[in-house]
């Protein structure tokens, strides 16, 4: 029987402000959608803290035993500087500033964003899909909401009509916001503008003769609107009603507002159940901002090359620092925030060493019971982190007790509690034993160098075959020799 069947999980919807008891559209299957970046720079931290939420989010599901489909898409055109209708592409600016080819901008930043999401050990979604791969999919949305009457062509462009949509539906119900207050406290158009109404988006816009990113359409040639991506993905894989949706907090309004406005205009439903929004994190007390210098990337945090930080820091140390906060949170990053989590992490991580070691005893005087239900109890009242980490530091002082004799488990009892710890700690937050990695690291230098010492003597007794296949192999593996007036260094 799937653990789900045992827990009740409850979700805070955005939409309603409240927790929910989490029920999936499918029993036993459950469709997510988390926005992913704008490929045009560095992942910055704030970006792995919300990708890290939904990263938890998503192996809890699983823990639970939920099949879950995780789509987390990459977008890489369409987004205006400024996030507004007029302007320039984001990727399309990074091109023209760096003369490179778009499509080399978001090579380099999608590779830069997948090892940072490697490093930190996530999960990779079900599906990545990009907006330039459904071009398609997103002109046939614009064609359904014209002919729905909500759409409408203005000079090559298209835009959404929120006035008339809102109508017959509510447009600012999820970030709580009144059409007429907007309307009202909004210039009114200069006519230079193509749209009826202030607070109506884009759909399609016109690509002007410098625009480098441009698709042939009905309307002549141009690129999507960014909200339209969202919609045209989400939907095309996990259907037109879904489970979750996730994002920053930062994407309620306008980006998740205009989705949840194209959706009911495209099918007249309400696409999504359960809308979830994880918090900012500040640095030292401040918003993090490129421009006033307060800010740190998150590759800083593990060589420590940063003003910020006393010194480097693994990942699963920043992990565990972001996982102490709940995701609706405001979390705060500093050096001696991140130096305090450490010790917490250390003080886990030797626990779980401790308890590999323990033998069972013929009886159990610890109450493993209450403990496994508080551990669930706080991951099922919307991923509670934080409550679920005070109760793995409870498991802590159970080991210590196990360890000096003070308590006892039978083998029973002692296999479910290691089991549970196990799974909370490195399934379910994700975290890595670094003591582990490191001694399979020194290992694996441990057997590089023997074989430096055997090509050694190869090259010594002039078997320069054996010597270059040595060398060979090592390269097919990723591990580059070096030789110079030293003797033979090597690079992974």
């Amino acid at each position: 029987m799937p653990l789900y069947q045992n827990q009740t999980l409850k979700i805070y919807n955005s939409l309603s402000g409240e927790k929910e008891t989490f029920t999936p559209i499918h029993e036993g299957n459950v469709g997510m959608y988390v926005c992913g970046p704008t490929v045009y720079s560095n992942v910055h931290l704030g970006n792995v803290r919300t990708f890290m939420s939904f990263d938890v989010i998503f192996r809890y599901l699983l823990h639970l035993g939920y099949k879950v489909r995780y789509v987390r898409n990459i977008t890489d055109v369409g987004h205006i500087v400024d996030d507004v209708d007029e302007g320039e592409d984001k990727i399309a600016k990074k091109a023209r500033l760096e003369q490179l080819e778009p499509m080399e901008v978001v090579q380099q930043y999608t590779v830069d964003f997948h090892d940072i999401l490697h490093e930190f050990n996530f999960l990779p979604p079900s599906i990545e899909p990009t907006a330039t791969g459904h071009i398609i999919e997103q002109i046939e949305i614009v064609k359904k909401i014209i002919d729905s009457g909500i759409g409408y062509e203005a000079n090559g462009s298209v835009y959404f009509d929120v006035v008339k949509f809102n109508e017959t539906n509510h447009y600012g119900k999820l970030s709580g916001r009144n059409i007429e207050e907007m309307l009202a406290n909004t210039r009114d158009l200069d006519g230079q503008s193509d749209k009826r109404n202030s607070q109506d988006f884009a759909l399609w816009k016109k690509a002007e003769p410098q625009h480098i990113m441009r698709w042939p359409s009905p309307w002549g040639d141009g690129f999507p609107g960014w909200h339209l991506e969202c919609t045209a993905m989400s939907t095309k894989y996990l259907g037109n009603q879904f489970d979750i949706h996730g994002g920053g907090m930062d994407l309620k309004f306008p980006h998740h507002e205009c989705e949840i406005a194209q959706n009911e205009a495209c099918t007249g439903k309400t696409p999504v159940n359960y809308w979830m929004h994880a918090n900012m994190l500040t640095l030292n007390g401040k918003k993090m901002a490129k421009s006033t210098g307060n800010n740190i990337l998150p590759r800083e945090i593990l060589t420590g090359e940063s003003p910020f930080l006393s010194k480097a820091f693994s990942p699963s140390v920043a992990r565990f620092f972001m996982l102490q906060a709940h995701y609706r949170s405001v979390l705060d990053f500093s050096d001696d925030a991140i130096v305090a989590a450490e010790k917490g992490y250390n003080r886990l991580m030797e626990a779980m060493g401790t308890l590999s070691e323990i033998q069972p005893n013929t009886t159990s005087s610890l109450d493993i019971e209450s403990w496994k239900n508080a551990c669930y109890d706080a991951m099922n009242d919307d991923f509670n982190s934080p409550i679920l980490i005070a109760q793995l530091f409870e498991g802590v002082r159970f080991v210590n007790l196990l360890n000096d004799g003070s308590a006892s488990l039978n083998a029973t009892d002692l296999q479910s509690f290691a089991q549970l710890m196990n799974a909370f700690v490195f399934d379910v937050l994700g975290l890595v034993n670094e003591k582990e990695t490191g001694n399979n690291t020194q290992k694996l230098e441990g057997v590089i160098h023997m074989l430096i010492g055997m090509r050694n003597d190869a090259r010594a007794n002039k078997n320069f075959a054996l010597s270059d296949q040595i060398r060979d192999q090592l390269i097919a593996l990723g591990i580059q020799l070096k030789d110079g007036k030293d003797g033979t260094s090597f690079s992974l």
